[in-house]
């Protein structure tokens, strides 16, 4: 197996998802992507974009599915088949309805929480130990309201805060690479938040 560490960002192909919240694991990879210098390309085969880099001393595999969301697994399962990573060296970064925009959480394992695209992750790989990069999106209030809300964009103020808070994760990110990862915790999860109103 390799020792490369995958780092997945989940959403929904196309410009009419681009903006929308449900692909916050997206805008957390293109960060990423910006500050690693890579450069991701299609692999039709794996169903996703990838890009292998050395970042921090580390190597690093970083993935965008280009399935829809609830199909990830098909992607998540191929990229680490095709890297040869092991599960447990695998951080998937999503929107998260329960934490307040500007708001961030490291996890490891744990249930899906209802995220489609965690829950179709499940699917395709048996350790569910793997890390999550959790970025708050807020909640619209009534379970009704999620599916509109999530397939909605933030006002612009509210997105600068997330996209803020992401850019905290991603320099908190070498510390997870190097195993630190309470020390990343802790860091993280003082980051501050705002009122999504």
């Amino acid at each position: 197996m390799s020792d490369a560490f995958l780092i997945v960002g989940l959403g929904n192909p196309g410009p009419k998802y681009a903006e929308t919240r449900h692909n916050a694991g997206f805008w957390f990879l293109e960060q990423l992507v910006r500050e690693t210098g890579a450069s991701l390309r299609e692999k039709s085969r794996l169903s996703a974009e990838t890009a292998r880099v050395r970042w921090q001393g580390h190597d690093c595999v970083l993935a965008r599915p280009t399935t829809f969301m609830n199909r990830s697994g098909q992607a998540v399962r191929a990229v680490l088949d095709y890297y040869g990573v092991e599960t447990a060296r695998m951080l998937v970064a999503y929107d998260d309805l329960d934490l307040p925009p500007g708001v961030v959480r490291l996890k490891q394992g744990g249930g899906h929480g209802g995220h489609n695209g965690l829950r179709d992750i499940f699917s395709h790989v048996a350790d569910r130990d793997f890390l999550r990069l959790r970025i708050g999106i807020g909640h619209p209030g009534h379970k009704d309201a999620v599916t509109g809300y999530v397939l909605g964009r933030s006002p612009a103020q509210v997105r600068r805060v997330v996209e803020d808070a992401m850019g905290r994760a991603v320099d908190i990110l070498p510390r997870v690479l190097a195993g630190d990862l309470q020390s990343a915790m802790n860091q993280m999860h003082q980051s501050p938040s705002i009122d999504q109103k």
